[in-house]
């Protein structure tokens, strides 16, 4: 018998529980499956509270895991249960759990050895592998084009298993942009007037071949049903994406915090991705580092973190499993998911159809800089929503093309240049009283010669002559520091105030900068004590830091860049919408259901440790306790109380904040504050 409760709640949007099952597996392994009991398989899954869960047709070994009559000769070897995908699905349906359809793109071993032709070439002619492997290294990682007959091969391929077995979603998973210089590519390169040969229009026809691939291979997995939820699996989506955002049923943000993505590049993701008006979805996993990390168990305080931050940030969850070849899912493994998703499960009635509540627009460094490539987020991004967090702040990640209007303050972080038409609209939102800060080069035009904020009250003379050089923060900017020089490590801007300045911090110089015959001691020179040229300038609306605070501390974390940075916000938006009593560590995030004039705020207490050369650790959940909360608000309270306990909470009211205090955080807690209509 199938769950109700399931079949109930999967007709409403993308499931919220997913498993992504991998299988990529060898053909030289044998047995494969031979352990499998469909029955087993799906109660598993059900008792774990999944709903939805991605099974393979193709894998990255390009070993077929159905009966296929066209490719009879791709279907593994050794697969004992010659009908596993069929099987798998069957019995999902019978438990109530959707299921997702996978096929790879980019990365099949089969058919890159049958077809060499169709591996992409790189621009020294050689075959293209994702890891820069050497050509005897292990590894199915050898890019495929997509401008090749690869493109029908895979659609003939995978059209068998849309047509033959009934799903509700299709996972196209490697489709990240790739840049080829095959012979097909540089011809269509040169018929769309671009030069091979150059580095930018190798980039262009990379995003242009992204853009059309999807929207291709979406309107051919719904022509078999228009129904269908279609993703792509890209390993960071961001900026680039926007354009594609039409062909995607909803984002999934595959950020396994183990390899290079770490704990930032999820929140950076969804912050981002989670405006463009469709469902998203976190993608973490069970295994320690990363996929194919066979036997290795995710703490669970870690799975908890990730998993209850994808709720926070308005998203849906996915944990990634690959099931062992032997057919068996781990039962100890996902008795821990279970103990997670049954957490998810009551925590969703106050989940479902919220929206984030924000105040701050950050400027996206990915739509000058980004690779669309996982781990590389800007650093100037990755600072800004580390500090930003840190600080209880509310935020989005926008760019220039987004509604202003929708914040009281924008930020745009160490690097992002203005053009005319940002220029003009960054007036209109300063005129009509918004907030700007602008850090390091942020705020110059493109060919970084002038300043095209006039609003910033700076003009521009070039790179700063000292680095490192000093502040001795002075008025506001002092609160909370000692009262002395602090190193700004970075080379700043060198800029002169204009007469319509409001306040000056001015920087203090080195005794000289260190080079061949001046120096002193191991690092910087100390300071002279001697003020040189401005280092913060401050009218009513904008604020200019000349260095790039938030590159340095998405580096080296200095502590009073976030005090200095914090006191700047506390002069332009005197009352935030989240503040609290507790350590650093807490991590806020306030969402809201309008149609049920309620608020939520989720509280994280979760403490990545560095307890080894490559990863943060996320091991031991230590309770909070007596955190004191203030939120801004602009209708009356009714009530306020826990979820999903519904233990309500005393709460003292002021004409613009409500405060209340939270006796424990264990993890994860959710607090709602019902308004009255």
């Amino acid at each position: 018998m199938g769950n109700k409760e399931n079949q109930n709640e999967n007709r409403q949007g993308v499931p919220s529980r997913q498993i992504h099952l991998d299988f990529h597996t060898s053909e030289k392994i044998e047995g494969v499956c031979a352990d499998f009991d469909a029955e087993e398989f799906a109660s598993t899954l059900e008792a774990a509270h999944v709903n939805s869960v991605t099974l393979f047709s193709c894998c990255h070994h390009g070993m077929l895991y159905y009966d296929s009559k066209k490719f009879p000769q791709m279907v593994h070897p050794h697969l004992v249960h010659r009908d596993l995908l069929r099987e798998q699905t069957e019995a999902c349906h019978r438990h109530g759990i959707k299921v997702n359809l996978y096929t790879t793109i980019r990365w099949n071993k089969r058919a890159a050895d049958m077809h060499p032709e169709w591996i992409c070439i790189d621009e020294h002619g050689a075959l293209q592998d994702y890891k820069g492997l050497g050509y005897f290294e292990p590894g199915f990682y050898k890019n495929l084009c997509v401008n090749t007959a690869y493109r029908d091969f895979l659609k003939e391929q995978f059209g068998e298993v849309l047509e033959t077995i009934p799903a509700e979603g299709v996972w196209y998973d490697a489709a990240f942009m790739n840049e080829c210089c095959c012979p097909e590519c540089q011809r269509r390169m040169r018929e769309n007037g671009m030069d091979p040969r150059i580095a930018r229009d190798r980039r262009r026809f990379a995003q242009m071949t992204y853009y059309e691939m999807v929207e291709d291979l979406t309107a051919f997995a719904k022509s078999y049903n228009p129904d269908f939820y279609v993703c792509y699996n890209k390993g960071h989506v961001g900026y680039l994406d926007k354009p594609a955002a039409k062909d995607y049923s909803y984002f999934s943000f595959e950020s396994l915090p183990g390899v290079e993505w770490g704990y930032l590049d999820f929140p950076v993701s969804a912050k981002y991705m989670r405006n463009f008006g469709k469902e998203c979805l976190g993608l973490t996993s069970r295994f320690h580092t990363e996929w194919g990390d066979f036997h290795a168990f995710r703490n669970q305080a870690a799975m908890e973190y990730e998993v209850f931050s994808m709720l926070a940030n308005g998203c849906k969850c996915t944990i990634g499993d690959q099931m062992d070849y032997w057919g068996v899912l781990n039962q100890d493994m996902y008795r821990q998911i279970g103990e997670v998703y049954g957490s998810v499960k009551d925590k969703e009635p106050w989940c479902e159809g919220a929206v984030p509540v924000t105040e701050i627009g950050v400027f996206t460094a990915e739509e000058f800089f980004g690779t669309g490539k996982a781990g590389e987020i800007p650093g100037a991004s990755e600072g800004t929503a580390r500090m930003l967090m840190e600080l209880s702040q509310q935020f989005d990640f926008i760019d220039s093309q987004s509604d202003f209007g929708r914040y009281r303050l924008l930020i745009l972080p160490d690097v992002i240049p203005v053009d005319e038409e940002l220029k003009t609209k960054l007036g209109s939102y300063i005129s009509m009283g918004g907030k700007v800060i602008c850090t390091g080069e942020s705020g110059l035009d493109i060919q970084k010669t002038r300043f095209m904020v006039k609003e910033l009250a700076v003009r521009y003379k070039g790179k700063a002559p000292y680095s490192p050089d000093f502040m001795k923060p002075q008025a506001h900017l002092a609160e909370g520091l000692a009262d002395a020089e602090h190193v700004m490590y970075d080379c700043g801007t060198w800029v002169e105030a204009k007469e319509n300045a409001e306040y000056v911090q001015m920087a203090v110089r080195p005794v000289f900068n260190r080079e061949k015959d001046t120096f002193c001691s191991h690092l910087h020179s100390p300071s002279a004590r001697k003020e040189c040229y401005p280092a913060v300038v401050e009218t009513k609306s904008t604020a200019y830091f000349i260095h790039p605070i938030f590159s340095t501390y998405q580096k080296t974390a200095p502590h009073w860049y976030k005090v200095l940075f914090q006191n700047e916000l506390r002069r332009l938006l005197p009352i935030q919408l989240v503040s609290h009593s507790g350590p650093s560590g807490v991590i806020t995030n306030l969402m809201e259901q309008k149609e049920k004039s309620r608020q939520i705020l989720h509280i994280l207490y979760y403490i990545p440790e560095r307890k080894c050369r490559l990863l943060d650790i996320v091991e031991d959940v230590v309770p909070l306790y007596n955190l004191k909360i203030i939120l801004r608000k602009e209708k009356r309270v009714r009530r306020i109380y826990l979820a999903p306990s519904m233990e309500e909470l005393p709460f003292r009211e002021e004409e613009n904040t409500v405060e209340f205090t939270i006796p424990e955080i264990e993890g994860h807690q959710m607090c709602v504050i019902d308004f009255l209509k």
